[in-house]
């Protein structure tokens, strides 16, 4: 990649403060900024970095104000953080290539349906009447079983495992070793104190612009279908259990653990670690910290949670304090 100040400027929607033909190929952390570099500075605890940092670029918001010489050209934009995003986003893009391409150890098999330009990289299955929609990207030992659907424009990793029947939408990336639609952990207690396995008819459905990382589990429902709305991402290492229905726009960080029939509203935050028991609700833009532990249904929405079992924050802050004292 090779911009210009006032090239990124136009793609952003920004303004130049400095050099409109200041150059750069690369991205950098503002921190670690060199010559050639572009960085950027969203958050004040890291002001101190825009006076000394050698990039030539920095993408700023409009209402910085520098309290000291910047030897950087800036670009001022609404929203640094947001800006930045679409920047990789608009690099990415022009690196992309969309060439057809079938790997020769790949497997297709006759009945499914490959749409244009999609890549197929070697030792990947694509069984009977599977279809992968358009510019679809199927990279080596990807496993889709037998009448799976993939939408256009997906991007699915080495090693993810993707069970007959399940359906992914458009623009969804799924990560390295992922499994969408395994059997869910579902087993009846009998007299003679073993376990017998119930089993699990149903489907995964992930709709368009979802993210899923690396070693996710989703299980495929007893009945029905678990699903996975619109525009949610959830980092590495998640378990997702059967029947489990997580709303639009919700974002859930690495190793946490959503028990079966469990209903996530729309635009939750779910911190790291954090422990869903099953059948139970949670209202839209619900925020949970991380190791905290979710029992009972969450009716209010927008409330903050902490703790195991898991309360308002402000509730929680005050009982620590009395931890705090009674252990001295």
């Amino acid at each position: 990649m090779e911009f210009k100040a006032k090239e990124i400027a136009e793609i952003l929607g920004g303004t130049v403060d400095g050099n409109p033909e200041a150059t750069v190929v690369s991205f950098a952390r503002i921190e670690s900024g060199k010559p050639g570099t572009i960085c950027f500075f969203a958050n004040p605890k890291y002001e101190q970095y825009v006076y000394t940092c050698k990039a030539d670029i920095i993408i700023v918001n409009k209402s910085f104000e520098p309290k000291e010489p910047v030897s950087a050209t800036m670009v001022r934009v609404d929203d640094a953080y947001a800006a930045v995003a679409s920047l990789l986003d608009y690099v990415t893009a022009k690196k992309r290539s969309y060439k057809r391409y079938r790997g020769c150890r790949s497997r297709v098999r006759w009945s499914s349906k490959i749409g244009k330009k999609v890549y197929i990289g070697d030792f990947a299955y694509v069984g009977k009447n599977a279809s992968v929609g358009d510019y679809t990207k199927v990279y080596e030992h990807v496993f889709i079983g037998d009448g799976a659907k993939v939408g256009s424009h997906c991007i699915i990793y080495p090693g993810v495992r993707i069970y007959p029947g399940m359906e992914i939408g458009d623009n969804v990336i799924i990560h390295a070793n992922a499994v969408i639609g395994s059997d869910g952990f579902g087993f009846a207690p009998l007299e003679d104190g073993t376990w017998k396995k119930i089993e699990h008819t149903g489907n995964v459905i992930i709709e368009d612009d979802v993210e899923i990382g690396a070693n996710v589990c989703v299980d495929k429902s007893q009945m029905g279908s678990t699903v996975i709305r619109k525009g949610t991402k959830i980092d590495n290492l998640c378990q997702v259990a059967h029947n489990v229905e997580i709303g639009r726009n919700t974002v859930m960080a690495a190793q946490t653990g959503i028990a079966g029939s469990a209903k996530l509203g729309e635009h939750c935050i779910v911190g790291g670690q954090v422990g869903i028991a099953g059948h139970i609700t949670l209202a839209d833009n619900t925020t949970i910290a991380a190791q905290s532990g979710i029992m009972g249904n969450i009716k209010e929405e927008g409330q903050t949670l902490m703790g195991t079992p898991a309360f308002p924050l402000k509730q929680f802050l005050r009982s620590y304090a009395l931890f705090k004292r009674a252990g001295k």
